[in-house]
C-alpha cells in the first residue's frame, strides 16, 4: 500500500485504478461521481459460501443457494408456451433453472461452463428446480482470489455497466482498488462517545467490511453502521425542525373564540370520546406560544374533518385565517362544501381555490384572502401559488398530508408567520413510518369509529362468480340504493386501464339497461366529473363505474356495493380506503374483491382485507409485502434515497438513531459545537434540498 493517500473524498471516480474515462462516465448513471460515492455503492446483497446447499440436500420449499456448473441449456416449449432452461450441476446432483419471461435476454447470458451462483426457493418437478432465479455468474479467466472468500458481495448491475466490464467482478476489482488508496480514517463524522454509547462499529471498518467482510459476523457490524448512519441523519432533520417549534415563535390562540359553541351545538351528531380527547389535544397547542405540528391520523369514516372545522373554528375566533389544502378538485370541492355548510351558520366566509376557475372569480377571492375577508380557504396545491397572499394565516390544515411533497407543504407554511399545522391521514401508518416520516409531529389518534357506523363486509369472489354480485347489486338498486365498481388505473398502463375501464362501464350499461350509469376517470374535465358526482350523490345515477379517483373523500351514505376489480393489483392500504367509500350511512356496506390473476401471493393479500377492517394490521402487513416506496408511492419524493436502510426491519436501529439524533440537537440545536462540526457538514450535503425548512446554515 502506498504511504502517501492519493484519493481523497471528492476525487473524481474515474482516477480510481481501473475506473478511468468511459467506466466513470457509466459510473455517472447510477450516480458513482468520486472516489466516495463509490465506496457507498453497495452489494445488493452477499454471497456467504459457508451457506450455500448442495443440490442432494436440496428440498422442495426452502428458498437457498446453490453454486453449480452449467452443463447444458436451449430454449423448450410445453404446450402452453416456450421456455428456457438450464441443466446445472455441483457435483453432487443435477438442477433445473427455467425462465418463462425474458427467455430470449437469458439465454444470451450463460455459456457451458460457466461458474453460478443460483438463489430462488426450490420446487420439484420431474426433479429439483428453481424458477426464475437470482443469478451471479462467479467464474472469470483469471481465477480471481476476491471469489474464493466466504462473503462475496454482489453488486447491483445494469447493462450499461456490464457493457463496460462493471458486472460484480468489475466493481470488487475497482472498489478493492479504491480501498487500498482511500484515507478512509478522514471519513468519520460520530463523536467517539456517540459511538461507544450505540456500541457501534467505526465507519472506516464498516466501509472496508461491507465489500470486503472476513465472516459473516463481521458483514452484519457493518450493516448495522451504515443503516445506523441513514436512519440518524432522517432522524436529525426531525429532531431539528421540532427544536425549531418547540423554541417558540407560533400565533398563541388563548381564546376559544365565539363560533366553536354555536357550531358544536347544531351538530345532528354526539362527537365521540376519541374526537373530543383530540380537540382537547388540539386546543392546548393552539393555546401555547410553541407552533403546532400535529397528525391526526383515523380510518376513513372516523370524524377527522369535523375535528378540523372545530379547529379552524377557533383559529378564526382567535383573529387569523386557516388554510385547507387537499390533493384532489373533488376532495377540495366536498370539504369546502362542509366547511362551508358549518361556517355559514357564524357567518365565516370561506372560498374554494383550484386551478380551474375563471379569472374574475379567482381575483375577487385573492382579494379577499389578502384583506382578511376570506377566514378560510379551501383548495388544491392551487394554495400555495405565489399570487396568494394571506393577511394573517394562523392555521394550515393538510388532507391526506402524505400525497404531498415536503417542499410543497413547506411553501404553504411560508405564506405566515409559523402558522400551526394540523396534518391529517386516513392512511394508517405503521410505527417504523411514522417515526421515520412523522418523526418531528406529535401524532393523535382517532382510534373510536362514530356509533352509527357498522364494518364494510368483504367477500373475494373470482370471475366465475361476479354475475352473483350483480343480482345482489340488482336486489340493492330495487331497494333504492346505490353502487360503485372500480377499476385499477396504474401509469405505467393507464391507456389500457382506462380502455379496460372504458369497456367494463359499455358491458355494465348492457347489463343494467334499467339503471343510470356512469363512467368517471381522471382525464375527464372538472365540469363532467362535478356533473356526475352530484348527479351520484344525488341518486340520479345508480350505479357508478370509476377508477381510483374516488378513493379520496367520496362521501355517498346511501352507496352500499362496491365492487373492485383486479382487486390484486391494488396495494392493501388502497384497497381499505376504498372499502372506506361504502356504508356510509345507516345500511351496511359490502365490498367485493374481484380477484381476475390468482396467485398464491394475491390469495395471501386479499385475505388480509377479508380477515380484517383494523387499518393498522393492513398498514403493518401492507408495508411488509410491498415496503415503504410502494407503500407512499412517489409523493414522498422530499426525502432521501436509502441505500441500506430498510423500514421494515429496522425498528430497533431506527429507535437507537432517534434517541441519538435528539440527543444531539438537545445538547447543540444548531449543531455549532466543534464536536459536531462533521455531523453538520455531512447533513447539509445529504439534506441540502431540504435547508430552507431546517435553518441551521
Amino acid at each position: 500500500m502506498s504511504v502517501e493517500w492519493s484519493l481523497g473524498p471528492d476525487t473524481q471516480v474515474q482516477f480510481v485504478k481501473g475506473v478511468g474515462p468511459q467506466r466513470a462516465k457509466a459510473l455517472k448513471g447510477v450516480n458513482v461521481a468520486t472516489a466516495l460515492d463509490l465506496l457507498y455503492y453497495f452489494p445488493r446483497r452477499h454471497l456467504d459460501r459457508t451457506l450455500i446447499t448442495l443440490i442432494k440436500n436440496l428440498e422442495k420449499g426452502e428458498t437457498t443457494t446453490v453454486v453449480a456448473k452449467v452443463e447444458a441449456g436451449g430454449m423448450r416449449s410445453s404446450r402452453k408456451r416456450k421456455y428456457y432452461q438450464l441443466m446445472v450441476s455441483d457435483g453432487s446432483g443435477v438442477l433445473k433453472c427455467t425462465w418463462f419471461n425474458g427467455a430470449q435476454y437469458i439465454k444470451k447470458i450463460f455459456s457451458v461452463g460457466d461458474e453460478v451462483a443460483f438463489h430462488a426457493k426450490v420446487d420439484f418437478f420431474n426433479g429439483y428446480q428453481m424458477v426464475h432465479p437470482e443469478y451471479d455468474i462467479l467464474n472469470d479467466d483469471e481465477r480471481e482470489p476476491l471469489n474464493t472468500g466466504a462473503v462475496i458481495p454482489l453488486y447491483p448491475s445494469s447493462e450499461i455497466l456490464k457493457k463496460v466490464g462493471l458486472d460484480s467482478r468489475g466493481f470488487r476489482r475497482i472498489i478493492k482498488a479504491c480501498l487500498e488508496e482511500f484515507d478512509l480514517s478522514q471519513t468519520e463524522y460520530f463523536p467517539r462517545e456517540l459511538i461507544e454509547h450505540y456500541k457501534l462499529s467505526a465507519l472506516d471498518a464498516a466501509l472496508r467490511h461491507i465489500h470486503f467482510a472476513p465472516d459473516t459476523n463481521m458483514l452484519a457490524t457493518a450493516v448495522r453502521r451504515l443503516k445506523f448512519d441513514e436512519h440518524f441523519f432522517l432522524q436529525l432533520l426531525m429532531a431539528l425542525r421540532q427544536s425549531l417549534t418547540a423554541a417558540g415563535g407560533g400565533q398563541k390562540m388563548a381564546e376559544t373564540g365565539p363560533y366553536v359553541e354555536k357550531i358544536f351545538d347544531l351538530l345532528s351528531f354526539e362527537l365521540t370520546e376519541a374526537q373530543k380527547r383530540i380537540l382537547a389535544e388540539i386546543r392546548s397547542d393552539m393555546a401555547s406560544d410553541r407552533v403546532m405540528n400535529r397528525l391526526l391520523q383515523g380510518d376513513v369514516g372516523s370524524g377527522k374533518t369535523i375535528v378540523a372545522i372545530l379547529a379552524a373554528a377557533v383559529a378564526v375566533g382567535n383573529g387569523v385565517q386557516v388554510a385547507v389544502m387537499a390533493p384532489t378538485e373533488i376532495l377540495a370541492h366536498q370539504h369546502h362544501a362542509l366547511f362551508n355548510s358549518h361556517f355559514s351558520h357564524v357567518q365565516i366566509p370561506t372560498a374554494l381555490l383550484i386551478g380551474k376557475q375563471t379569472s374574475s372569480d379567482r381575483v375577487k377571492i385573492l382579494e379577499g384572502i389578502l384583506n382578511g375577508h376570506v377566514g378560510v380557504v379551501v383548495g388544491t396545491h392551487a394554495v400555495i401559488q405565489e399570487e396568494v397572499q394571506f393577511k394573517n394565516l394562523g392555521l394550515v390544515v393538510i388532507d391526506e398530508q402524505q400525497r404531498f411533497g415536503v417542499l410543497q407543504r413547506g411553501k404553504l407554511l411560508g405564506k405566515g408567520r409559523n402558522p400551526d399545522i394540523l396534518s391529517m391521514t386516513a392512511t394508517p401508518i405503521p410505527r417504523t413510518l411514522a417515526i421515520s416520516y412523522h418523526g418531528d409531529m406529535d401524532l393523535s389518534l382517532l382510534d373510536e369509529m362514530p356509533k352509527h357506523s357498522l364494518p364494510v363486509k368483504t367477500r373475494i369472489v373470482n370471475a366465475d362468480t361476479v354475475e352473483r354480485v350483480h343480482i345482489f347489486m340488482d336486489e340493492q338498486i330495487d331497494k333504492g340504493r346505490q353502487c360503485m365498481i372500480v377499476y385499477p388505473l396504474i401509469e405505467e398502463s393507464e391507456k389500457s386501464d382506462l380502455e379496460a375501464a372504458t369497456k367494463g362501464f359499455d358491458q355494465l350499461s348492457k347489463r343494467f339497461p334499467a339503471c343510470s350509469v356512469e363512467l368517471l376517470h381522471g382525464r375527464m374535465k372538472r365540469e363532467e366529473k362535478d356533473d356526475i358526482m352530484n348527479r351520484f350523490a344525488a341518486n340520479e345515477v345508480q350505479i357508478l363505474v370509476s377508477t381510483t379517483v374516488i378513493e379520496v373523500g367520496i362521501d355517498i351514505p346511501n352507496a352500499t356495493v362496491m365492487l373492485i376489480e383486479n382487486a390484486e393489483r391494488f396495494g392493501l392500504t388502497q384497497l381499505h380506503q376504498l372499502r372506506g367509500r361504502v356504508g356510509r350511512g345507516s345500511k351496511r356496506g359490502l365490498c367485493v374483491l374481484v380477484q381476475r390473476k390468482i396467485t398464491e401471493n394475491s390469495r395471501k393479500r386479499l385475505a388480509i382485507i377479508e380477515r380484517t377492517n383494523d387499518g393498522f394490521e393492513i398498514s403493518d402487513e401492507d408495508l411488509k409485502l410491498r415496503g415503504p416506496g410502494e407503500f407512499y408511492g412517489t409523493r414522498q419524493h422530499g426525502y432521501p434515497k436509502w441505500k441500506i436502510a430498510d423500514i421494515v426491519n429496522d425498528g430497533h436501529i431506527i429507535s437507537n438513531a432517534r434517541n441519538a439524533a435528539f440527543s444531539v440537537v438537545k445538547a447543540d440545536p444548531r449543531l455549532r459545537s466543534p464536536v459536531h462540526e462533521k455531523i453538520r457538514q455531512r447533513f447539509m450535503l445529504d439534506y441540502q434540498h431540504l435547508l430552507e425548512m431546517v435553518n441551521i446554515g
